[in-house]
C-alpha cells in the first residue's frame, strides 16, 4: 500500500511545457515532483504526492491533518534528497 505524504509547492519550473515540474518541502525536506496530473497547482499550493508525482491538490487543513497523523505513525523515514 503506498501513502502519499502532503507536500507545500515552493516553486514551478516549465509550467506552459509538457513536463511541469515543482520543488516542494515535505515535512522539511526539499524534494522534486512532476506536476503532470496536477499542472494547475501553484506555488503555496499542498498536493498528495506518490512516487515523485502531485496527483491531487489539498487544502491546508487535510494536509495538516495528514502530516500529523504520519509523524504520530511514525511513517516518515528523513532521507538526505538523492539529487
Amino acid at each position: 500500500m503506498c501513502v502519499g505524504v502532503p507536500a507545500k509547492i515552493t516553486a514551478v519550473q516549465g509550467a506552459d511545457g509538457p513536463l511541469p515540474m515543482a520543488d516542494i518541502d515535505m515535512a522539511g525536506q526539499e524534494r522534486t515532483c512532476c506536476l503532470a496530473y496536477t499542472p494547475h497547482a501553484g506555488v503555496g499550493d499542498w498536493v498528495l504526492i506518490q512516487n515523485g508525482f502531485a496527483h491531487s491538490v489539498i487544502t491546508d487543513e487535510d494536509a495538516r491533518a495528514s502530516l500529523a497523523a504520519i509523524e504520530e505513525l511514525n511513517l516518515l523515514q528523513r532521507h538526505p534528497d538523492p539529487r
